[in-house]
């Protein structure tokens, strides 16, 4: 469960200059992050990671974790240990009734779905927890995704598991499956105002994991690992099992197309395909950039990348605008994100592989650091913080 904010290990004790001073506070080490390049050129601000146990599923804790904000130094500007056997997720900073604030999702065995039933945190700019969110109906809400919108509400992500017939898919004909699902829940009140089930709308047949070889367990054939907010207010769902991109109605729930996997309603132009992605962001008019991740668990490519791709919804074709990879060829089996930043650089948290990297506008590599090795962090961010940072 998460610790008392009063008994956070590094407390924020005001600017000096233009840099905020930390004091520690109690004796629990934070992971120690290394810095292996910076120049000049980086965005403004801290750095925000969640460090957990690293691999599919979240290995062994090999230390403490929790949500941790670093400088472009790797020195520990707060950090709040998760106990209890949990882990936190997507810690980053967000808008709630118009304020900057902290949020971050946390659950126990996060990615392994059967410790599904994550608590989503929202804290003010002194670290006092305004809020909770949890999924409604009765339903497990899964820590990929909490997303605020402008209307005061978070949408999450749901697995549970239900009864199937897979004989199409050569299965049995009453099997186990993890539905992928997604509710849009009013903060305040914690009424569900919009839920979606894949069941029924998503087909079997999209998915390419394999089927489990025991007809007990349950299969996770979709994988729902994000939800964006379109430009036109609908919703972006990535299915990471189905390396699709999904356009649902944000009224209706109807899928209104298709990007990738095996049904794709856009035809690819050279190098735009993507495979097993993540964290997929609208970067514009009709452009949508993705962290691609291309192995699950052979690789497709030889690395993980970051794309923008240009939709025409009319001539329904999908172009390579930029590609973005890492020197080294970071190839990211799990998890995985990418920010623009204001100055026009690039943020991007590398998943499985416990980095963390920022690129110029000229696709130039300006920050890097790392974890200590059995720890990596779903997403990273850079932000501005405290809300009065200049």
């Amino acid at each position: 469960m998460l610790r008392p904010l009063s008994a956070v290990i590094f407390l924020l004790l005001g600017l000096v200059g233009n840099s905020l001073q930390a004091q520690t506070t109690t004796a629990v080490k934070p992971p120690e992050v290394t810095v292996l390049q910076k120049g000049p050129g980086q965005g403004d601000g801290f750095i925000f990671i969640a460090p957990k146990g690293a691999g599919i599923g979240g290995g062994p804790q090999p230390g403490p974790v929790g949500p941790e904000i670093v400088d472009s130094n790797g020195h520990v500007i707060w950090f709040s240990e998760v106990t209890n056997g949990q882990v936190a997720a997507g810690f980053r900073v967000q808008s709630y009734h118009g304020k900057p604030v902290l949020t971050w999702a946390q659950q126990s065995n996060f990615g392994k779905l059967a410790g599904a039933g994550s608590v989503n945190y929202i804290a003010d700019a002194t670290y006092r927890i305004i809020a909770t969110v949890q999924a409604g109906n009765g339903l497990n809400e899964d820590a990929h995704e909490f997303l605020l919108t402008p209307e005061g509400t978070a949408l999450v992500t749901i697995y549970d598991v239900v009864p199937a017939d897979l004989s199409p898919v050569g299965g049995s004909k009453n099997a186990p499956v993890w539905e992928g699902s997604i509710q849009e829940i009013d903060v305040a009140t914690g009424k569900v105002v919009f839920e979606w089930h894949s069941l029924g709308k998503v087909g079997f047949d999209e998915s390419y994991w394999p089927l489990p070889d025991s007809s007990t367990k349950a299969w996770d054939y979709i994988h729902i690992n994000a939800i964006a907010l379109d430009d036109d207010g609908n919703l972006l769902l990535s299915a990471r099992h189905t390396s699709t991109i999904y356009k649902l109605d944000r009224h209706t729930g109807a899928i209104i197309w298709r990007l990738g996997g095996k049904k794709s309603d856009f035809r690819f132009g050279p190098g735009a395909a993507f495979s097993f992605q993540h964290d997929p962001v609208v970067a514009g008019p009709n452009t949508i950039r993705i962290f691609d991740n291309e192995v699950n668990p052979k690789p497709v490519l030889p690395a993980s990348r970051i794309i923008w791709l240009k939709l025409d919804p009319a001539a329904k074709t999908a172009t390579l605008l930029r590609s973005l990879d890492h020197p080294e060829h970071i190839s990211a089996i799990s998890q995985g994100s990418a920010q623009l930043l204001d100055n026009g650089n690039t943020f991007v948290g590398w998943g499985e592989p416990g980095r963390f990297s920022e690129f110029d506008p000229n696709g130039h590599l300006i920050f890097d650091a790392t974890l200590p090795k059995g720890y990596d962090s779903y997403r990273a961010y850079r932000f501005r913080w405290p809300p009065d940072q200049k």
